[in-house]
């Protein structure tokens, strides 16, 4: 199975709301925090790129965009219109400091995916969210970088997994398991496996692949196993992307 991702950052996103469908401007409307409201705006405009990319479909003018929509499933997945019908594709959105990212696969396919920044975990942390099996390959780290690196993957796993799941964070994640089948410490794209605690849930682990740029972390899981994700775009935004928060920003 082929799973293509797009990244795009906050100075990617046109101040101007045309590019926008009417249902998500009346979505933008309603939101009262700079924070919700530009994280909103970023993963939509994310999400219409890639889809427009994977498609063939133009995107150059805010008609073109306007005509893909982000709709919300039921249980709050993302549900991708084109011009008002069930877009012939699966996506999973996330975000994280001014860069979002959307992973698309085949249609029918469960996907997640999460980015994350490595930034210091505290064992609290570990003790609240991991689970025992867990917290041993966060302890068995040979530095305080590593350390953090693998509490923050893990981490990012799990979110993954909670999508492919469409419960998110409404489930315990000491409910789902990171496991990587070989050393974590590569480059490129390197397995990971996520295991449901109850087998009736899922019989056999969620593969998936995770990624490091820079201060990021991605992964991607899904329901069927999948060769290493691909950008869209070469090379992909991400791979130079510095953390910001661009809501905090002053506004003249």
């Amino acid at each position: 199975m082929s799973v293509r991702w797009h990244s795009q950052g906050m100075s990617d996103v046109p101040a101007n709301d045309g590019w926008l469908s009417p249902g998500e401007a009346r979505w933008v409307a309603r939101m009262r925090f700079p924070k919700r409201r530009s994280e909103f705006r970023l993963g939509r405009w994310t999400a219409k790129q890639a889809l427009a990319l994977s498609l063939g479909r133009p995107r150059s003018r805010d008609e073109d965009l306007r005509a893909i929509e982000i709709d919300r499933a039921p249980d709050g997945a993302p549900s991708p219109l084109v011009e008002g019908r069930p877009a012939p594709a699966a996506i999973s959105m996330t975000d994280r400091a001014d860069q979002a990212v959307c992973v698309v696969g085949p249609p029918g396919t469960s996907l997640g995916c999460d980015l994350e920044l490595v930034e210091p975990r505290s064992d609290a942390f570990a003790a609240d969210y991991l689970t025992a099996r867990e917290r041993r390959i966060v302890d068995d780290a040979t530095t305080e970088e590593e350390r953090h690196l693998l509490a923050n993957l893990i981490w990012c796993g799990k979110e993954s997994a909670l999508k492919v799941l469409r419960t998110g964070l409404r489930r315990d994640t000491r409910s789902v398991e990171v496991a990587f089948p070989e050393s974590p410490w590569v480059e490129e794209w390197a397995p990971l496996s996520v295991s449901p605690a109850e087998r009736a849930v899922r019989p056999s682990p969620f593969p998936g692949w995770w990624r490091r740029w820079g201060a990021f972390l991605l992964t991607v899981v899904a329901d069927r196993p999948f060769e290493p994700p691909r950008p869209l775009v070469e090379p992909p935004g991400l791979a130079t992307a510095v953390p910001t928060h661009d809501w905090l920003a002053p506004r003249g």
